[in-house]
């Protein structure tokens, strides 16, 4: 059995890092989305998961949980290039802004929950916000600049890099923040590429909401 379990495809941005990874090499997998928020949610997700969360590759009886996990193993599975940049300094720098995006930036995380399909007010700048912008602008900005050659992505080529990314620029986009120059045309190109829109689409089409509230978050189904 192959299967990659995700969450709501709108919602979930742990989830859509590995699977953009898993659509741009053709992993040959089944898709399966558990609704997240939902009271029978945590138990679906034990009967599946290690961990309870997702995402999850299931590979021929192998569990594999963690977005960069997953990730690396279908670096193993593609072919070399296909997923980490071929170049051996350029795959090490995917490797550690990759990591950073995976542990860091839980200002933007949590004033700006990814939403693909809405459009939301600018939360309040604050002081830690401000600084996670900061530091994204001049990362994208200077992966394009040294490494950008030969393609619209950080590292010119697309890469996992640009999937561990694509949550944020959509965050961008939803709640109106600034971005410039190359990291501007950068999340350009990332919401125009073909990848981003088969999921997108598939995002709006979702029947499922999500809310986050000062009680915490609640969920249900939106109207036909």
């Amino acid at each position: 059995m192959r299967q990659f379990v995700s969450g709501n495809l709108n919602y979930s941005s742990w989830s859509i890092r590995p699977l953009l990874v898993a659509r741009k090499v053709g992993l040959p997998v089944e898709e399966i989305i558990v609704p997240l928020d939902f009271p029978e949610t945590t138990a679906k997700l034990k009967s599946l998961s290690p961990t309870a969360k997702v995402p999850l590759l299931i590979w021929d009886g192998l569990e594999i949980w963690e977005s960069l996990a997953i990730a690396e193993f279908i670096a193993e599975w593609a072919e070399p290039g296909a997923v980490w940049p071929q170049d051996a300094e350029a795959r090490a720098i995917a490797r550690a802004v990759s990591s950073e995006m995976h542990a860091g930036f839980a200002a933007i995380r949590n004033a700006c929950s990814m939403d693909i399909r809405a459009r939301h007010p600018a939360p309040d700048m604050t002081p830690a916000l401000e600084a996670d912008i900061t530091r994204l602008q001049s990362m994208w900005s200077g992966l394009r600049a040294k490494y950008g050659k030969g393609g619209p992505f950080l590292f010119g080529a697309w890469s996992a890099a640009d999937a561990f990314y694509t949550p944020v620029v959509t965050r961008f986009r939803t709640y109106g923040l600034p971005l410039t120059g190359a990291a501007a045309d950068y999340a350009a190109a990332v919401l125009e590429d073909p990848l981003f829109l088969k999921l997108e689409e598939e995002a709006k089409a979702e029947p499922w909401w999500i809310k986050y509230g000062p009680d915490g978050r609640s969920s249900g189904y939106l109207k036909a």
